[in-house]
């Protein structure tokens, strides 16, 4: 099965999901826009819709879409419109893209569920779409965070996310 994210820069979201288990592959791209195949330049100067990206091919029978949803919304900031920390603009929105009904449906009780349970300050602003089409980024953003542990991005940013999948999630991590 297939899921789309965006949960802020795809560098994040990319080095999280690939310590999944049941994931198979994650893909950084772009979806929600209104281009096919946008580049990354297009893409972080706004001019195309699109939200930064993964594709999560997974397992259903080692990880649930429902497990997926948990750990997207515990390892990025879902109540902040347009932003994840010091990454600001709408390619960094909070989305999901739905590949159909189940999806949609567990992607709105997940996010009822948690506002009602107040475990966010704010409400949860992410976005629930159908996919319109994901569309690959271009191969150097594969990988980033494997490549690149030592850049300051990588420990700053995306170090600790990768921490709340470790301790949060124990039983889900690689």
């Amino acid at each position: 099965m297939e899921a789309i994210f965006a949960g802020g820069c795809f560098w994040c979201t990319e080095a999280v999901f690939q310590r999944v288990k049941g994931v198979s592959e994650v893909i950084p791209g772009f979806s929600g826009g209104n281009i096919k195949n946008p580049p990354y330049r297009e893409v972080v100067q706004g001019r195309t819709g699109h939200a930064e990206a993964i594709k999560i091919t997974f397992d259903p029978e080692i990880v649930s879409f429902n497990e997926l949803l948990q750990v997207f919304f515990a390892t990025h900031d879902p109540t902040t419109l347009n932003r994840q920390g010091y990454d600001v603009g709408s390619h960094y929105r909070s989305a999901i893209f739905f590949m159909n009904e189940e999806q949609e449906k567990e992607a709105l009780e997940m996010i009822q569920k948690l506002n009602e349970s107040n475990v966010y300050e704010n409400p949860i602003v992410t976005e629930v779409s159908a996919s319109k089409g994901f569309y690959k980024a271009e191969d150097y953003h594969k990988d980033y965070y494997n490549n690149n542990r030592e850049q300051g991005y990588c420990q700053i940013i995306i170090d600790p996310k990768i921490k709340k999948l470790m301790t949060g999630f124990k039983e889900l991590a690689i």
